[in-house]
């Protein structure tokens, strides 16, 4: 690696000053670069010397004035209380706070830049009034005609503004009387900002104004864009003979005037006229021919992924390494992918990609709507997010029964009354009373959140700094709030989320071992033997907006203020002066097309890919298809405790085998496994969409109630009666949705949206059915309804060589005997349908089978065998009413080979018999283990699909 830019400049110093450097000030652009320093000057020296003193620019400036540094709320405050004044001085209403907010932060900004450039205030806004008045005046006209019109503007006049025209315009009019009366403000409040401090300087108005001359020497080191401020006070010291300018820099982009990596430093020196006390910079990356590591990877996130394997591939803690953020957003996720090193990352952790900002943020989202709906109800993803959430450390006893009633009663919504749980934030779900409240009400959930953090046993720094620094802004809002008219709480929460989103914590870590975490921009001046460089994509190195400002880009270009390309040239030295000094360079960009990436790498890359002699070694992340071995595949055994447990369940205590179990073991062996053996329930959730299976049962409920009165009757029934029910089928269902949710609904009016649906296809579904018994059968008699208690079936197996028994059962939705028109009496079994089943099938073969390609019939007829086997009644027709099909395809079950009644039905009714003694032979025989069946369909909806995945993707390898 080519010696470091710190070392050259430690080297320096020493030959320069000697071992007295106790009169000299050392000034960086940030803090970071004062360790290396520090370190390189200990290894120059060798012994021990008078120190020098070390500054930041911004620490340096300082030193100018006594007045404390106003907070950035402080400022928005003066700011608005000032411009109110000068709106009632002119006869105009106050604005709220609110209206002022949006255009507030950038005034502020701009008033800045303009300090730092030392533009003449009252000139610039001037010239945008005026040029303000032309724009909308003359809008139809081109760019050329309106700068002729500028050039005569006092002979025209201009009417017909719009009010939000006007009003801009009289905002340009008042803001260099707002800027004089904010800087007074200050002034009279003993506070200062920076762009005042370095204003104040150049024009001899700062308290310390020879604050610089209690140093012998000031020592500038690794500065590039300068402001003009900055620039003419420079100057200043460096004929004064007290100062000294070391540039990082290089031939290559310093000489050629179409680089713009080497703007700001060929103006240093070219145009300000300052020295680099360095002499003549080298011309390194021309005469490099080093390899150039660019990765390609295949999403955003996957850089840190890719970066991971790079990482355990290069693991020399000889050299030094540095991981640089293009993309600043990575951090987190770079964090999670980490290897085992030891980071020092000063960028900080961002509140908002932390659990506390998730718990701060769904706070202000409860309470904002509370406020804007007057809502005493709220929905159950909160309460669930909220219960989840490890900050709030609710009781898993606690977590477990809300989520268990959420779901009994698929409770969309919740009573803020009925909120009863114990939690480290117990008044998170109070309403606030008074919009005054809110500040107050957060700063108690900040401080609960400290309590309950400081009573871990491990307390987590990060949180607790993040805190601390949260419950100041939030007490300088406060403070803000009170010299201000009463705000709403939406906008409270607005200026609350603003005002705490740039609030970060520091990891700390040795800043001269392990491996280094920064921005681009804080690595200026240092130097690493392998640089990472994550996130350069186009678009983001560089930047491709600026920040948001009134004054438009050729004012701007006509003042030296900055602009975009400023900007372009910036980042492009940033990046540039890497390629100076390290050894392993790695780049890493996001090299998938989407709707937030172009997959291009920077323009920056493809420069030195064509200008220099940098060899690029590009590589493509590839996501490898890995097929898994068979060894993957969930096999269980039927020995040990799960053939213990079989035995006991099904033979000894004789559990009961339902026609879904048996259904669900055709479908899949090992989901009968999970449901029936290992007793593995299907998680507690709730449905945005209503689930068929409750749908169902308040259909089946509603008929078996509307049939009820008519069972055991001697006579038939004429169908026509059931005409006179058809009026009270909505009360009837109403009434059983409320059972299903465990609440009391009386009338439509009580239902939500949801439950109406599910009234609305209920009715209709009931409708259908009892229309069809009326339209297609005389008489009907209701021999059973929905009786599972007598109809429990020993049936004999050879388990082991040795006769035993099961149990079968079957809950009979309706067993009647009906008369057709024709006059004859069938005896059927009736099974309700409410999904996609149908009475349609193509082979018999494929109905008794594994995956059996239609499970209503195996169900219906293991009903008919049940009730046939136990009431000693035969010929019993099976019939499903699907109310979807039912009017065209009708209630008999129908196949290539006929239709499913008669002499027909009596064989299927054997092979069936046969059928199910086979399959539950093979549940009870030991050699046979339990196995996904890979040819089952599997629904997204299906809570077993995470065990049985992997056979399915094993299936898919073998094929």
């Amino acid at each position: 690696m080519q010696t470091a830019f710190l070392k050259l400049v430690a080297a320096d110093i020493q030959q320069r000053f000697g071992n007295d450097l106790s009169e000299i000030a050392i000034v960086f652009n940030n803090k970071r670069p004062i360790t290396y320093l520090k370190k390189h000057l200990s290894e120059v020296y060798g012994q021990a010397i008078w120190s020098p003193q070390f500054f930041t620019i911004q620490e340096f400036f300082r030193l100018s004035t006594d007045d404390t540094e106003a907070s950035p709320l402080a400022q928005f405050f003066h700011l608005f209380n000032i411009h109110n004044e000068l709106l009632m001085a002119e006869g105009k209403q106050p604005e709220t706070l609110e209206e002022f907010y949006p255009i507030a932060e950038i005034i502020l900004s701009d008033f800045g830049q303009l300090d730092y450039d030392l533009v003449p205030i009252e000139q610039i806004y001037l010239e945008l009034y005026d040029n303000t008045k032309i724009d909308i005046a003359f809008q139809h006209l081109t760019q050329e005609q309106q700068g002729f019109i500028r050039q005569f503007w006092q002979s025209f006049s201009i009417a017909g503004h719009s009010g939000v025209q006007e009003r801009f315009l009289q905002l340009w009019k008042r803001l260099p009387l707002l800027y004089d009366r904010f800087k007074e403000k200050l002034k009279a409040e003993g506070q200062t900002n920076y762009p005042t401090i370095y204003r104040d300087l150049v024009e001899g108005k700062a308290t310390n104004q020879h604050f610089a001359s209690s140093f012998q020497h000031i020592l500038f080191v690794g500065f590039n864009a300068l402001n003009k401020a900055e620039a003419k006070l420079f100057r200043q010291w460096q004929d004064q003979g007290r100062a000294l300018f070391y540039f990082d820099a290089d031939a290559y982009y310093l000489e050629d005037n179409m680089q713009e990596a080497g703007l700001f430093i060929r103006r240093n020196i070219f145009q300000t006229g300052l020295v680099n006390a360095l002499g003549d910079s080298p011309n390194i990356i021309g005469n490099r021919t080093s390899t150039i590591n660019l990765y390609a990877s295949t999403g955003k996130i996957s850089q840190t992924k890719l970066l991971y394997d790079i990482l355990e591939q290069h693991n020399n803690t000889e050299q030094t390494s540095a991981i640089l953020l293009a993309d600043e957003n990575l951090l987190v996720p770079l964090l999670q992918s980490l290897p085992d090193v030891k980071p020092n990352i000063t960028t900080g952790y961002p509140l908002t990609q932390s659990p506390i900002y998730g718990i701060l943020d769904l706070w202000m989202e409860v309470h904002l709507e509370i406020s804007q709906f007057k809502r005493r109800k709220i929905s159950y993803q909160v309460i669930e997010t909220f219960i989840n959430h490890p900050l709030t450390m609710v009781p898993l006893e606690d977590k477990l029964q809300i989520q268990r009633e959420i779901a009994d009663k698929q409770l969309f919504e919740i009573a803020l009354e009925e909120l009863h749980f114990e939690s480290a934030l117990p008044q998170f779900f109070v309403p606030i009373g008074n919009s005054a409240h809110l500040i107050p009400s957060l700063i108690q959930l900040v401080e609960n959140l400290l309590h309950s953090i400081s009573s871990q046993e491990r307390i987590r720094q990060i949180d607790n700094n993040l805190l601390i620094e949260t419950k100041k802004t939030l007490n300088q809002l406060l403070l803000g709030f009170e010299t201000v008219a009463p705000l709403s709480i939406s906008f409270q929460i607005g200026l609350i989320k603003k005002a705490i989103a740039p609030i970060n914590s520091a990891i700390e870590g040795d800043p001269l071992e392990g491996i280094q975490i920064m921005g681009l921009l804080e690595s200026r001046c240092l130097n690493f033997d392998n640089v990472y460089i994550l996130g350069a994509n186009e678009g983001i190195l560089p930047k491709t907006s600026n920040s948001p400002t009134f004054i438009p880009n050729s004012l701007r270009s006509a003042y030296g203020l900055p602009i975009l390309e400023n900007q372009d040239a910036l980042s492009a030295y940033l990046f540039y002066r890497h390629f100076q000094y390290s050894e392993g360079i790695h780049i890493f960009y996001n090299g998938l097309v989407d709707e937030s990436s172009t997959g291009e790498e920077s323009r920056f890359i493809k420069q030195l890919e064509f200008e220099s002699n940098f060899k690029f070694d590009r590589r493509i992340q590839q996501q490898t298809i890995q097929f898994a071995d068979k060894a993957q595949e969930i096999v269980i055994e039927k020995r040990g405790e799960v053939w213990g447990k079989m035995y006991q369940d099904f033979i000894v205590d004789q559990k009961r085998i339902s026609a879904t179990a048996l259904t669900t073991y055709l479908q899949s062996p090992l989901q009968f496994f999970l449901k029936h053996i290992a007793n593995i329930k299907e998680p507690p959730s709730i449905s945005q969409e209503f689930e068929m299976n409750k749908l169902g049962t308040v259909i089946h409920n509603v008929m078996e109630r509307i049939f009820l009165p008519f069972k055991g009757q001697q006579d038939f029934t004429p169908t026509r009666i059931l005409q006179g029910q058809i009026g009270k089928i909505e009360a009837h269902v109403i009434r059983e949705i409320g059972i299903q949710y465990q609440i009391e609904l009386k009338t439509v009016n009580d239902l939500n949206s949801l439950q109406r649906i599910m009234l609305k296809i209920a009715c209709e579904y009931v409708k259908m059915y009892l229309e069809y018994d009326i339209s297609n059968y005389k008489a009907f008699r209701i021999i059973e309804l929905e009786n599972d208690n007598d109809y429990i079936l020993p049936f004999p197996l050879q388990i082991n060589g040795e006769e035993r028994q099961v149990s079968l059962y079957g809950i009979i939705d309706r067993v009647d005997e009906v008369v057709t028109h024709d006059d004859r009496i069938i005896s059927r079994i009736v099974d309700y349908k409410t999904g996609g089943d149908s009475v349609i099938f193509k082979e018999i073969d494929q109905v008794f089978a594994p995956n059996t390609e239609n499970k209503a019939m195996v169900q219906t007829l293991f009903y008919a065998y049940v009730f046939e086997q136990k009431t000693g009644r035969k010929q019993l027709e099976p019939h499903l009413y699907v109310a979807r099909k039912m009017r065209e395809e009708g209630t008999l079950f129908r196949g290539k080979e006929g239709i499913l009644t008669d002499e027909f039905l009596a064989f299927q009714k054997e092979n069936f018999v046969r059928f199910l003694r086979d399959i539950l032979q093979e549940i009870f025989n030991p050699a046979i283990p339990f196995r996904h069946n890979p040819d089952t369909v599997v629904y997204p909806s299906d809570p077993y699909t995470l065990f049985y995945r992997e056979a399915s993707k094993w299936a898919d390898a073998e094929e």
